[in-house]
This record gives C-alpha cells, sequence and structure tokens, in this order.
C-alpha cells in the first residue's frame, strides 16, 4: 500500500442491544450517531461492519468508499410518502413530552445519549429561556428514522401562555401524541389542547407516562380519560406493576407482555401470566369490537371469523383514527425509556402519513389533494428569526416535490421566492437535502416576503391553504423602553416578535398614546421580556394600559350656536341650530322635520353618527353643511367627558344663519363643533367601557373561591356548565377589571384554572366611576 494514500477509516456498530425491539438500527441512523468522529483520515483504510463476536475487514479506494457510502446515505434519506408520519407531541406541562422525545432520538440511534429537562442538554429544550425555566416554550421540529419510515416530531409547550406554538404544531401534524400524567390524570392544560385537537380533527394517540411515579394510578387516569374525552379512548396497553417498581406492560393488541429491564431500554417479550389472561382478553375483544364497529368491513370479517387478524386491526384502527372514531391509548415511561420503541412502532404501522388524511381545506372552499404529483405547494407553519442567518420558515409540502433552486409563488404577498437551500432539522441543528415530498416537514431561509400562514405555489396555479387562526390574546400591558431614544428600536424588535409568533398582537394605539402588547398570559409576557434583553439588547418596563373607553348620551336636546368674529376685513359668521339625540338601529326620522339627506357613518372606533340635513328654505347653504359635519367629527374624536371617543349620536342640523360676505367653511365647522359641544353636556352624557365575554376553565373544588372572586371585579356570573371533570364559569367583565387576572387565578388555582376572553359590548360605567374617570381627566384637560 502506497504510504501517501489518504485512507478513511469508518465505523459503523450494530448492536441489538441499542435498541428496544431486539432489531438492529438503521445505517442511515447509525451514520448520522456517528458520522462527526467516524470519518478520519489514517495511513492505511479499513471498513469495519462490527457484529457480535466477529469483525469483517474490507479495502476500497478511497473514491469509491466515499462515493458508495454517500449513495446509501442518499437513497435512505429519500422516503417514500407514505413513509413519512408527522407527529404532535401534546399535553400539560411537565407530563414529560420533552423527555418521550428524548427516547425516540436515542433509540432510533440519532443521539448517544439521552439529556433530561434538568440538566438543560435535550436535542428539543435547546433555547437558553428554556434551559433557565426547565420547560418547553417553543415548538421544536425533530425527525428520527425507525425502521424505514421517517417521523417528524413537533415538540410542544404545555403551558397555555404559549398556546400559539401548539396550534401551529397541530396544523401541521398528522397525529398527535396526547400524554397523561400517571399520578395526576387528565389536567387542565390537557382540555385546552384537546379543544384545539377537536377544531382540527388531528388522530390522537393516548400516551399514560410516568407509571413508574409512586403515586401512579393508571385506571382513574383512563377513567378521566373516557369522562373527558368520551368512550372513543381505547386501551391498546396497560401496566402490570404501576408505582415503584414498574417494569411491564401488557399489549392487547399483540397479546404480548413487554418486560423492561430495571434502567429501561430493551424489553423481554413474554407470553401473557395466567394471573393477566381474563383482564387482557377482555381488552383485546373491546378492542376488536370498537375497530370492528367503525368499518363496515371488518364488521362482516369479525361476524365470519369471530375475530380479526393483527393486520385487519391496524387496518381497522388507522380508518378510526382518522375519522376520530378511536383513540388508542398506550403506557410508557419516558424518565426510564419503557415503550418508546413499541409507540414509535405503532405510528410506522397505522398512524396515517399525510396523503391519507383528508383534503386540506383552502380559503375559497376548494380541498387540496395531499399528493406528491403535481407543482409543488407549501405552507409556512412557523417562522423564527436565526442569530446571523435571518428568518428560518418553516413548512409542510402539501403537493408535489420540493427541490433546491424551485422557485415558488407567494399567494397573499404576489412575491416570487427561490427555495436557495432545504433542510432537515433536527433542534437546533440544521441538514441540508436535495429535496423533500409531499407530506414532509422542512425548513429554508432567506425567504425575503414570505411569512407564518403563508401558501406558496406554482407560478401559474391560484390556491391558498386555509391559514391557522390564533387564539385572542387574554392579556394587555403597556411597554415602554427603560432608556429614552430607544422606541425605535423597541418598535423593530416587537416586529420581529410579531412575526414569529402571531399570538402576540402588537398595538400603536394613537387614542392611548401608548404601546401595547396583547399576550397570552404572564409566562408569555416573561418569555417576551427575555428575548427582547436577549437578542434585541432591550431593557423594557411594563405599565399599566389605559382603557379605551367610549362616551354617548342618553336623551334628545335641542340647541343653537352663532359664531362671530370680526377683525377689520372680512369677517366669520355661522349660526347652526341641531337636535342631537342618541342613535340605535331601527330609529324613525326626527319628528317635525323635513329630511332632506342623510349621511350614515360607521366610526373607525364602532358605533356610528348619523347626520341629517333638515334644512328648509335655504338659511344654510347646503355647501357649508360637510364643514359642520366634520366639526362634529373632530369633537367626536375627543368627547368633553374625558378626551375618549364619542359614538352612536344622530345630529339633524334643521335651521341656522348665514352671512353673503362673512361666511365660509371655517366658520360652519367652529359653529357645528360648539353646537355640537354644548349639546352633548346637556343630553345626560354617559361614559361607556369595554366588557368582554370570560370563560374559567376550573377543577370542581376551586370553583367557589373563582366565583367569589369575580364580583370583587364588577364581573356578572352568567351561568357554570360541566365540561368532562372539568367546570366552565361564564361571566361578564370589564375590561379594566382584567388587569393582573390572569396572575390572580394563578394564585386562587395554584395555577389548575385557565381562562379565556373575547370582546363583547360597550356598556355604561357606575356613576361613581364615571365621575373619578371626569375628575381624573381634568388636569389632562386644562393642560392641552
Amino acid at each position: 500500500m502506497r504510504p501517501n494514500e489518504q485512507r478513511f477509516l469508518v465505523l459503523a456498530s450494530f448492536r441489538s442491544e441499542r435498541t428496544q425491539t431486539g432489531e438492529p438500527a438503521s445505517f442511515s441512523s447509525l451514520w448520522k450517531r456517528t458520522r462527526e468522529p467516524a470519518i478520519s483520515i489514517h495511513d492505511s483504510y479499513h471498513l469495519y461492519p462490527t457484529f457480535p463476536n466477529k469483525n469483517l475487514e474490507f479495502s476500497f479506494e478511497t473514491s469509491y468508499l466515499v462515493s458508495l457510502i454517500l449513495k446509501i446515505l442518499k437513497d435512505m434519506e429519500n422516503y417514500d410518502v407514505n413513509q413519512v408520519k408527522n407527529i404532535a407531541l401534546l399535553g400539560h406541562a411537565g407530563c414529560g413530552k420533552t423527555t418521550l422525545a428524548e427516547c425516540m432520538l436515542f433509540e432510533a440511534g440519532l443521539i448517544n445519549r439521552r439529556g433530561t429537562v434538568e440538566e438543560g442538554n435535550t436535542v428539543s429544550d435547546y433555547n437558553t429561556i428554556e434551559q433557565e425555566k426547565g420547560s418547553s416554550v417553543f415548538t421544536t421540529l425533530m425527525h428520527t428514522d425507525w425502521r424505514g419510515f421517517k417521523i417528524n416530531i413537533l415538540d410542544t409547550p404545555g403551558n397555555d401562555d404559549f398556546v400559539g406554538e401548539v396550534i401551529a404544531a397541530l396544523k401541521v401534524a398528522d397525529t398527535g401524541v396526547m400524554l397523561l400524567n400517571a399520578p395526576f390524570g387528565v389536567e387542565v392544560g390537557t382540555d385546552i389542547i384537546w379543544e384545539y385537537t377537536e377544531n382540527f380533527k388531528t388522530p390522537m394517540i393516548f400516551a399514560v407516562n410516568q407509571l413508574d411515579h409512586e403515586k401512579a394510578d393508571f385506571d382513574k387516569t383512563v377513567e378521566q380519560a373516557k369522562s373527558s374525552f368520551g368512550r372513543k379512548v381505547t386501551v391498546v396497553q396497560y401496566p402490570l406493576n404501576a408505582g415503584h417498581g414498574f417494569n411491564a406492560i401488557i399489549d392487547v393488541l399483540k397479546m404480548t407482555m413487554y418486560e423492561f429491564p430495571a434502567e429501561g431500554g430493551k424489553p423481554k417479550k413474554l407470553p401473557i401470566p395466567a394471573a393477566e389472561k381474563e383482564k387482557a382478553d377482555r381488552l383485546h375483544n373491546e378492542l376488536i369490537e370498537a375497530i370492528a364497529e367503525n368499518d363496515e368491513g371488518l364488521m362482516e370479517l369479525y361476524f365470519d371469523k369471530g375475530s380479526l387478524d393483527e393486520d385487519e386491526m391496524r387496518k381497522g384502527l388507522k380508518i378510526a383514527m382518522i375519522n376520530h372514531d378511536m383513540f388508542p391509548l398506550f403506557c410508557v415511561s419516558a424518565k426510564k425509556n419503557m415503550g418508546s420503541g413499541r409507540l414509535m412502532g405503532f405510528i410506522d404501522n397505522v398512524c396515517p402519513s399525510a396523503v391519507e388524511m383528508p383534503p386540506q381545506p383552502l380559503t375559497d372552499g376548494r380541498k387540496l389533494e395531499i399528493s406528491p404529483k403535481g407543482n409543488p405547494c407549501v405552507f409556512i407553519f412557523k417562522t423564527v428569526s436565526e442569530h446571523h442567518l435571518g428568518d428560518m420558515s418553516f413548512f409542510k409540502i402539501y403537493s408535489g416535490e420540493l427541490k433546491v433552486g424551485a422557485e415558488l409563488l407567494n399567494e397573499e404577498t404576489g412575491a416570487l421566492e427561490k427555495f436557495t437551500q432545504l433542510f432537515t432539522v433536527e433542534g437546533k441543528k440544521r441538514e441540508s437535502v436535495e429535496k423533500l415530498t409531499a407530506g414532509d416537514i422542512g425548513a429554508t431561509i432567506k425567504l425575503k416576503s414570505t411569512h407564518t400562514n403563508n401558501t406558496l405555489h406554482g407560478k401559474t396555479e391560484k390556491l391558498e391553504i386555509e391559514p391557522i387562526h390564533f387564539p385572542t390574546p387574554r392579556m394587555r400591558v403597556a411597554i415602554v423602553p427603560t432608556k429614552r431614544g430607544e422606541e425605535e428600536k423597541l418598535a423593530v424588535a416587537l416586529h420581529q416578535l410579531q412575526e414569529e409568533d402571531p399570538s402576540l398582537r402588537i398595538e400603536i394605539s394613537p387614542e392611548l398614546k401608548q404601546t401595547i402588547l396583547h399576550c397570552q398570559g404572564e409566562m408569555h409576557l416573561n418569555m417576551i421580556t427575555n428575548k427582547l434583553l436577549q437578542t434585541y439588547k432591550l431593557s423594557v418596563e411594563f405599565v399599566a394600559p389605559k382603557i379605551p373607553y367610549r362616551e354617548t348620551i342618553q336623551k334628545s336636546v335641542q340647541v343653537s350656536y352663532r359664531h362671530k368674529k370680526q377683525s377689520g376685513g372680512a369677517g366669520q359668521f355661522a349660526e347652526v341650530h341641531m337636535q342631537v339625540e342618541p342613535w340605535h338601529d331601527g330609529m324613525p326620522d326626527p319628528k317635525g322635520m323635513t329630511v332632506r339627506g342623510r349621511d350614515e357613518i360607521p366610526l373607525p372606533w364602532g358605533g356610528k353618527l348619523v347626520f341629517f340635513n333638515c334644512i328648509v328654505g335655504g338659511v344654510i347653504d347646503t355647501r357649508f353643511l360637510p364643514s359642520i359635519m366634520k366639526g362634529i367629527m373632530e369633537k367626536m374624536e375627543n368627547g368633553p367627558l374625558t378626551g375618549s371617543y364619542v359614538r352612536d349620536v344622530r345630529v339633524s342640523v334643521f335651521d341656522g344663519k348665514m352671512h353673503p360676505v362673512d361666511s365660509n367653511d371655517m366658520a360652519f365647522k367652529i359653529a357645528g363643533t360648539m353646537a355640537f359641544k354644548d349639546a352633548f353636556s346637556q343630553a345626560s352624557p354617559k361614559i361607556l367601557e369595554p366588557v368582554y365575554e370570560l370563560e374559567v376553565l376550573s377543577p370542581e373544588e376551586i370553583v367557589g373561591d373563582i366565583m367569589g372572586d369575580l364580583p370583587t371585579r364588577r364581573a356578572i356570573i352568567e351561568g357554570i356548565d360541566t365540561e368532562g371533570h372539568y367546570q366552565k364559569i361564564k361571566a361578564r367583565i370589564p375590561l379594566a377589571e382584567l388587569q393582573n387576572y390572569a396572575t390572580s387565578l394563578k394564585a386562587i388555582s395554584q395555577g389548575r384554572a385557565k381562562y379565556n376572553i373575547e370582546f363583547a359590548d360597550y356598556l355604561p360605567v357606575p356613576m361613581e366611576i364615571q365621575d373619578k374617570l371626569i375628575k381624573n381627566h381634568q388636569p389632562e384637560a386644562v393642560e392641552a
């Protein structure tokens, strides 16, 4: 062998003990796990596939060896459209989603050792904020290869403050894996997330986790799941010995017992113990009957044979899951790495791929078949700002095949975007690929005019996938930089944050003269604060936001105002008589007046101004009426009581005077303003406040405490309903009383209750509050 030849040493370990199932891991996954330390330049070269008790040595020319390996890897990375499965890990905070993701990556050979949330070294929770808090804040994309199937894993946050991340994941997931805490059962966060899975009709698997916990109660957890989510929850596995010492799972689909070593890992497949046979047979038959009930063909087979084989059961399970008729339930201990291999096997063999899911709805009412055929069509479901890279766009391909260099048209912006790079993503790591096919999830960078919720497609097509509908924010605060002169820098940072997180809404309010953040809760706000400081080096403070009050009147009055000004030359003269009254839908025309013209103006801030021309005999020229109306509108933008906007008023101009020389537009505008101001003060003016519909989801035992707190906030309780094993309190509450409600509710419920709000109406404030608001406004009015 010539000494100057470059040689490569490649070590590929196929140790069967690395997987739970006893089968060797795939070469591509082992390559991924070992590739960085595995390839090195030596003075000799050999390929050593290491088998038990045997080493085989091969020699290759360098170029041939490299090309062979690259070809193998390329072939293994090109998955058939039916071999791509997209799952979202869901559940209440702390239920073990991130730990389960580590198990899945470890079992498939993507990582050498499992990280932990406590040590801050998991693949999923790589962000500094997540490591500091010890919980997921963002949805993280990962993928793994399990027996020739690619499983894209979306690890979602469990805290309801980050629900926007969960909804985005559900938009592109084809199966949800809902983790339940065996010690605590179905928790509030689980119920809230379930509502969103119902909206998307996401096929669902339940996985009862933490069965090794000393307080684990599998039967209670299953019963709560059935109570909350219906009898469609169907047991596929149950634990033999939940609690301390847990190490065995009985699978009633395969009719096998999996027994794990104490440290977890590869289980033994054993016969079901005689003492459990009756229970396992009963659950097996229940599973078969549930499957058969959802498919006529399988029902006939069941009647003919009295049973179904495993393949028939898999087929029936897939159909039932797609139709949302069954929710299989499994057992895992993510912490001890028990059960994840069997769960991934079920995802491979039973859970639907994207092409097996119903067509995707489009905004124009049509449906888009998910297919590898045709031109590529992608949907952007998430955007992340990467330091030194710019925006990274995460997408799902709904049709065709996307290749590097493809140019697609953005349906919303009309921009033509070039996909210069394509990536598969493993937490914070990216791997370049040449192409991705329909159903797959990937990422790209440097799309110039594309944002979350955009659809991109072929240049000749016209279609837009139904966008993600994010929930109404529940918390509002005003934000200011602590250093003067950083206002513009803050505005740029907030715009970027909103681009990454559509559940955050930024309001620049000219009315309130504040920049207001509308977010999902305290933890959401804390995340924003941390990101502003860490990423944008901005220190900010939050202050109580002002309330957008409105003003109106309660009775009808007639007034007149004469504006006269003489200053040597041409003067100003205008006299206006008007009737001002409260307006509501269906009002008859004013009595005793001849209506010659009508303007009904929807106001930008809500409500209307209705303006009647009732002039008789030409006492005011019609060309001056727009000036009168303009004067009224200007006063409505600065109400007489508190400077708030005025709404729902009808003005009828019925008389007046003008001068042939001194009357002009300015004079009638001033006269209109002053007449309206006088009339408003005489017409029983009233301040209105925004009132919201409030729904609080709470465990039954703390409903009394929550209901006792609401009247102290001027809330009117409208009713209480049962939702699963939770109570839903419905009330109406003024926006002014919602300030700090998230903190208060968390303290009352120890974090076990959640709430949603939605704007309802503007209603009058109590008289004592009105007097206080007017008094507080007087210094501002004098200063102005």
